[in-house]
């Protein structure tokens, strides 16, 4: 007797289930999200194979301690950009599932191709395309220069072909591209959709967990930037990348939000080329390309991105209100930040710029999301305010607590050492972050409250 299959009913949005349809999601309040989706597969349409997510199928469980546990038996390898290690933590694992996304035309299927073509020299690697045709890929790979005698090529849609197919080749690494328009025979929704998507994801991880096949997935991106697709995709993977970059610069940037084998919120840097892709070693360069002539409101600070300080420019553009509600724009931060933060400087700070139009940007298209970049946001409007330059030589971080205090940030010694490589010369800093030691080249101006740091530019 064939089982039957249950049903739910997935929010898109935030993968909260139900087992009835409704019109609002009652967890995040968004309208029209809700998906059926397959829980419970016939047994007839699954092989007993695959009815784990991790281990050898057929062998029963083991208890050890985590001493007992050998560490080399998953030895990690470079995928041949260090900038796309560092990201994943230091190189691939076998048996991960690795999903990347971004805007179309980012570089996705690009960066894949590069990195599937090296690691063929060493090892059984197979790239699946369901988007693109062979002749499609192979004439990228002619026109990028890179090697086309290793790498095995399939044009699939069907999860269940590319599995059995993979199941005779054996690779060692495997590319879909992409998760969306993948589809199971044994679900009646169409490809993309909630069912297909979050089923075969499940499918192929349960193939890359029991063969040890480092699976890399390719997504779609929603108009708001975030991968498409139900949010329990997220959960089932290991690596969460995101691929960013405007058609209007040729440099991309690779961050990861999500990582069980390495640091969370890494950031990698790569130059679109004729030849493909290239990694930045020294990002901090590229994006401190100043002019000569520093302009007021332009301000250098340090951000902290995974293990690594990162230089960047925050400008800020301060002129006359002509509308009731004066304009606040924020590009690379975070707006309701700002808002906050405009009322800490009328409040605590003495600037009152209640009638002013407001626009914040940071240089290169790097979105900065921790809380150091505060002190050096408002330090630039007050520069653009005033329409006084600060030092060309200057650098500043910190992060502005409501009552005006200006708090310490993590790794303060090591965002020092960065500012005083690329040679400045004075930096405005809290002063639980000031060194106890004098750092060559470099004068410290350690500052407890926001009065001090305006005044400190004065």
């Amino acid at each position: 007797m064939v089982a039957k299959s249950k049903t739910a009913y997935v929010c898109s949005e935030c993968g909260a289930d139900f087992t009835k349809w409704q019109g609002q999601c009652s967890e995040c309040g968004s309208w029209n999200s809700l998906s059926e989706v397959r829980l419970g597969p016939t047994p007839a349409n699954r092989t007993e194979k695959f009815t784990g997510y991790a281990g050898a199928a057929g062998v029963a469980p083991e208890i050890q301690t985590l001493a007992e546990i050998d560490l080399e038996a998953l030895p990690r390898f470079s995928s041949g950009a260090g900038e796309f290690d560092r990201v994943l933590g230091g190189g691939l694992v076998p048996g991960s599932v690795v999903l990347i996304g971004g805007n179309p035309g980012a570089g996705k299927s690009t960066l894949l191709l590069q990195t599937m073509c090296f690691l063929a020299s060493g090892r059984e690697s197979l790239y699946c395309t369901g988007e693109e045709s062979l002749q499609q890929v192979a004439m990228r790979a002619k026109r990028l220069g890179l090697p086309t005698d290793k790498l095995k090529m399939l044009s699939e849609t069907s999860v269940e072909s590319l599995v059995a197919t993979a199941q005779k080749l054996q690779p060692k690494v495997m590319v879909v591209d992409s998760i969306q328009v993948m589809h199971m025979a044994d679900i009646q929704s169409a490809p993309g959709s909630v069912s297909q998507v979050r089923e075969s994801a499940a499918y192929l991880t349960r193939f890359a967990k029991q063969t040890g096949t480092v699976l890399i997935l390719v997504g779609h991106v929603t108009k708001d930037g975030s991968l498409a697709g139900p949010k329990v995709l997220e959960h089932m993977i290991d690596c969460s990348i995101l691929l960013e970059g405007t058609h209007d610069s040729r440099f991309r940037t690779l961050r990861g939000s999500k990582n069980r084998f390495g640091a969370v919120n890494e950031l990698g840097v790569f130059a679109m080329t004729e030849q493909g892709l290239k990694e930045v070693s020294n990002p901090s360069a590229i994006f401190l390309q100043r002019a000569d002539e520093i302009a007021a409101g332009s301000v250098v600070m340090v951000v902290w991105e995974g293990t690594r300080p990162l230089l960047v420019e925050v400008q800020a553009l301060v002129d006359d209100s002509h509308q009731g509600n004066p304009r606040r724009v924020a590009v690379g931060l975070d707006q309701n930040r700002l808002n906050m933060l405009l009322a800490v400087l009328h409040r605590h700070g003495g600037v009152l710029i209640g009638d002013q139009d407001v626009f914040i940007n940071v240089v290169g298209g790097v979105r900065v999301m921790e809380t150091s970049a505060d002190l050096a946001l408002l330090l630039s409007v007050v520069s653009s305010f005033r329409n006084r330059p600060l030092g060309h030589d200057l650098m500043v971080f910190g992060e502005v607590g409501l009552s005006g205090e200006i708090r310490p940030v993590p790794s303060g010694q090591e965002r020092l050492r960065e500012a005083a490589k690329h040679g400045f010369k004075t930096a405005i800093m809290p002063a639980g972050n000031a060194p106890r030691e004098t750092i060559p080249g470099i004068k410290v101006i350690a500052v407890k409250t926001l009065q001090e740091a305006v005044a400190a530019i004065d």
